[in-house]
């Protein structure tokens, strides 16, 4: 379960990292402000927009699930009720990021060939589903992703599990998290979004790592 754990940490990171380029500087659709643009680049890039949905969101959803259970695995011994309501969290904001990720699939695919009949109903569609999808992926606030990395972070720190700095990290972006529900610093959502990248990547380093210093035994 380590090793997958840490197989799978390395994909979020890597995913994530795809996923910047694409959307910000390739379609550039988080930049797009007029519904009917937005709707517009939809329709122009909804082949590859579908497929990095599913690449960096909702594959990355799964993987979640096998890191949540993998550090669920390490710390449980140490605080076994702290862990375990951590690993709800963590279940919990998976599925949230699986089901944003399908709404805005499924919307997406709907509202583009809506727009080939019926261009204001499509807008207008467009305006209701992407606030769900938007909403059930953290946006507004990543309350869930904050007090994941923070109680799971606490924890590894207590517990010495994990590097110090490594774990302060994710205390960091656990903060970070929590904060941003406030509307005048919701800047540090960009904040948390960005060190996540950096806590995946060396926390899949660090279980790996350790998995080939000594025989599997999990």
């Amino acid at each position: 379960m380590q090793r997958a754990g840490g197989i799978a940490a390395l994909y979020i990171a890597v995913a994530y990292l795809a996923a910047i380029p694409y959307f910000v500087f390739l379609v550039n659709y988080p930049g797009v402000v007029d519904p009917i643009q937005k709707v517009i680049s939809l329709r122009d890039n909804y082949a590859s927009m579908y497929w990095m949905h599913v690449v960096s969101f909702e594959f990355v959803a799964l993987a979640l699930i096998v890191v949540t259970l993998a550090i669920h695995q390490r710390l449980k011994e140490y605080a076994p009720s702290t862990a375990q309501f951590a690993t709800v969290v963590g279940l919990i904001r998976a599925g949230l990021l699986l089901a944003s990720v399908m709404v805005f699939n499924y919307g997406m695919g709907v509202v583009v060939r809506l727009y080939a009949t019926a261009p204001d109903q499509a807008v207008a569609a467009w305006q209701v589903i992407e606030p769900v999808a938007s909403a059930l992926g953290g946006s507004g606030g990543e309350v869930l992703g904050g007090v994941w990395f923070l109680l799971l972070n606490a924890t590894a720190l207590s517990a010495k599990v994990f590097p110090r700095a490594l774990n302060w990290l994710g205390v960091v972006i656990g903060a970070a998290g929590i904060l941003s529900v406030v509307p005048a610093l919701s800047g540090l959502e960009a904040a948390f979004g960005l060190l996540q990248i950096v806590w995946f990547l060396w926390l899949g380093i660090v279980m790996v790592r350790a998995l080939d210093r000594r025989p599997e035994t999990e």
